[in-house]
């Protein structure tokens, strides 16, 4: 009862054209709003039939009503231009004034010329140098600071040395434990279905003891704390920078590198070692329980064969790659951490920025200490 009422009170659209001295005249009457386009589906095929016809009068001002939707559709009849003769009522006008407003506001797409891609170029090549060269501050920096503790041993920062390490060794325990097994189980697994084939399973000790002591157990733990421990120390100086503590500890006179920069870069250069050793053991644990299952190696077979086949020099080339892992990560961190601006915008721009540059870096590190020790350590 209540939508028949309503079909009764709102008028269709109407379009009508009449033809005056060689001149067409457009007429549209009734409601013209989104109720009544809807239930007038031929009056969308009638406006398309008459579009970009710009030399015929246009006679609105009889519309009784007009919304945002009507308008569209008769300003896209226009060809999203007003034609040369159009009469309509000022409070119609305004809603195509909108759509006029929209249509020109809209970005246009436009090729970037040679001179912008070369001025782009260059912005990214000086934002690197720029960042090279902050770090090699950041490094004089640190040198000066050892420099002086060596000589004032009482000013040493050991709570804060302890508790970095805490948060970034002991808390990662965990993680670094469980991707160093899986890992040792992957590898194992996938190294014994290949090594069965030309009858070689006791070589899979010697892959996984070469692979896991000099390559991926420092590689694994470097990561992982770039991930989450590197993140952690940027965003905590972001949050002092955003909190002004950072203003406060130099109003206090208290150095920012004393007190920030060197415990995190000290407490990473003896954490990630530590936690290599300790990756290393689960994956080489990994690597005995998938050995023992699929080619039936006994853990007391690998255990006895494993110093033979990787000699000690391989674990000192993994724990002095995972030392200047962890003293590029603690850098990286402090780095993008004193670059962040007080918005969080920022903040979670350099977080992201900091473990990107972590983990690259290391990789690009560890290819370099390959190259080095290519034929060092080898049985």
């Amino acid at each position: 009862m209540m939508a028949s009422l309503n079909n009764k009170l709102i008028a269709k659209p109407v379009l009508q054209i009449e033809q005056k001295n060689n001149l067409s005249s457009i007429n549209l009457k009734g409601s013209w709003n989104l109720l009544a386009i809807n239930g007038s589906s031929s009056i969308t095929r009638e406006l398309k039939a008459l579009q970009y016809n710009s030399d015929c009068i246009w006679r609105l001002d009889e519309v009784e009503a007009l919304d945002t939707a009507g308008a569209w559709l008769i300003w896209q009849a226009w060809g999203e231009e007003f034609p040369n003769q159009v009469e309509m009522r000022p409070e119609h006008k305004r809603l195509f004034d909108r759509w006029k407003t929209f249509n020109y506001a809209r970005p246009e797409e436009t090729q970037k010329s040679l001179a912008q891609i070369f001025n782009d170029g260059n912005k990214v090549i000086l934002a690197f140098y720029r960042h090279v060269f902050n770090g090699i501050i950041l490094l004089g920096q640190l040198l000066l600071d050892t420099v002086y503790l060596l000589r004032s041993p009482n000013k040493i920062p050991w709570p804060e040395i302890s508790m970095t390490i805490y948060s970034s060794g002991v808390k990662a325990l965990g993680i670094t434990a469980l991707v160093g097994f899986l890992i040792g189980i992957v590898l194992s697994y996938l190294s014994a279905l290949q090594l069965q084939a030309f009858g070689a399973e006791i070589y899979i000790i010697n892959i996984l003891g070469m692979s896991v002591i000099r390559e991926l157990g420092p590689l694994l733990a470097a990561i992982l704390v770039a991930g989450r421990s590197g993140s952690a120390l940027t965003a905590q100086i972001g949050i002092m920078r955003v909190a002004e503590e950072l203003d406060a500890l130099s109003s206090m006179g208290i150095s920012h590198s004393l007190r920030i920069i060197f415990p995190i870069v000290v407490a990473l250069t003896v954490t990630l070692p530590l936690l290599t050793v300790w990756t290393n053991a689960a994956a080489l644990l990994g690597g005995m329980v998938s050995a023992w299952h699929t080619l039936d190696i006994s853990m007391q077979q690998f255990v006895q064969r494993l110093p033979d086949s990787v000699p000690l020099v391989n674990v000192f080339i993994g724990v002095g790659k995972a030392a200047v892992f962890g003293m590029l990560i603690g850098l990286i961190a402090c780095h993008y951490g004193f670059h962040i601006k007080p918005n969080s915008e920022s903040l979670g721009n350099e977080t992201t920025n900091s473990v990107v540059a972590s983990i690259t870096v290391v990789i690009m590190v560890d290819a370099i200490f390959a190259i080095l020790f290519m034929g060092t350590g080898m049985p």
